[in-house]
């Protein structure tokens, strides 16, 4: 099974923004509030951990390795971050079953940081998917990330979402994006072999990042599915036809990004009835999100209209 960031021990790409962190750090002029922006899935949560390990273990044993990029597994806050009980590091994220960043977990956060510190080490704060900081949560946060003290850091990670003004403009944006030749070679490097050899090159050509195209491998690992003998509509149908995407969570959230990339690789200006049908589909979708509806019905309507229509 692959990896999760924070246990992805070595950073693959971005080193150019690493470098630059680094030297901030190094001149003691690193940001405490820095917003990592960029497409879902290409690292950005990968780069915040190494920074993180890269200050932390500072003046530990096994400290972070820069010549090479990579996070020493021996390392003590490596261990404690992946312990989830480093008490200088925060995580914040969507808890299970939820789809917004709750109010609690921003209370918590601003219990715990008004707690004194062990120790003189900066203490660091993630927060992941911070698009689904609901308006109370921003608020909640604001209060402390206004003005933070000096040693602790707060590190936001946000994937070409729009995130409220308010929050944004109290924080410096690195912009990070990636080529498709990357995207392969990053990917490659992840599993130590060619992802050709395991995708249909359909799928390769219309997911954009290592995270989605390792979430393809995942499924396929997990479902027994052969993936590179299948092309995007017969995987489409056997999905469908089996109800596979009620068996494994990974493939549930990928459905509709699958859907998606179906009808842009179909839809012509001569094929009216087909951008018809994706209008109306789409605020099918949509509805199905908002009032969380069983899919089985949405996706035989696309089976019958377009997979075999």
């Amino acid at each position: 099974m692959y990896k999760e960031s924070q246990s992805q021990q070595s950073l693959f790409e971005h080193q150019e923004i690493f470098d630059i962190l680094k030297k901030l750090q190094l001149k003691k002029k690193l940001p405490n509030k820095i917003i990592l922006s960029g497409e879902k899935g290409i690292g950005k949560c990968t780069l915040a951990y190494h920074l993180i390990n890269y200050i932390l273990s500072e003046n530990e044993e096994f400290n972070y390795d820069t010549k090479n990029c990579k996070i020493n597994s021996e390392n003590k806050s490596f261990k404690l971050v992946l312990n989830k009980c480093n008490p200088n590091f925060n995580l914040i994220d969507v808890e299970e079953g939820k789809k917004n960043i709750d109010i609690n977990q921003i209370r918590n956060l601003i219990s715990n940081l008004n707690k004194s510190s062990f120790n003189s080490i900066p203490r660091f704060v993630l927060i992941d998917n911070v698009n689904l900081l609901n308006l109370n949560s921003v608020n909640a946060l604001l209060k402390v990330i206004e003005e933070p003290n000096n040693n602790i850091h707060f590190i936001l990670i946000n994937s070409n979402t729009r995130v409220l003004p308010t929050l944004k403009s109290r924080c410096i944006n690195f912009k990070i994006s990636i080529s498709k030749n990357e995207v392969i070679k990053i990917t490659n490097k992840i599993i130590g072999k060619d992802i050709y050899d395991l995708l249909n090159e359909e799928f390769i050509n219309y997911y954009v990042t290592p995270e989605q195209l390792l979430k393809i491998l995942i499924i396929s690992e997990e479902l027994k599915i052969d993936i590179k003998n299948l092309s995007l509509k017969n995987f489409l149908s056997l999905i469908i036809k089996n109800k596979l995407y009620k068996k494994n969570d990974t493939l549930n959230e990928l459905m509709y990004s699958f859907i998606e990339i179906y009808f842009r690789k179909n839809i012509t200006i001569k094929n009216i009835e087909v951008l018809n049908f994706y209008k109306t589909f789409l605020k099918k979708i949509t509805n199905t999100k908002i009032y969380n509806l069983d899919e089985e019905s949405l996706f035989m309507e696309f089976e019958d209209r377009i997979l075999n229509g």
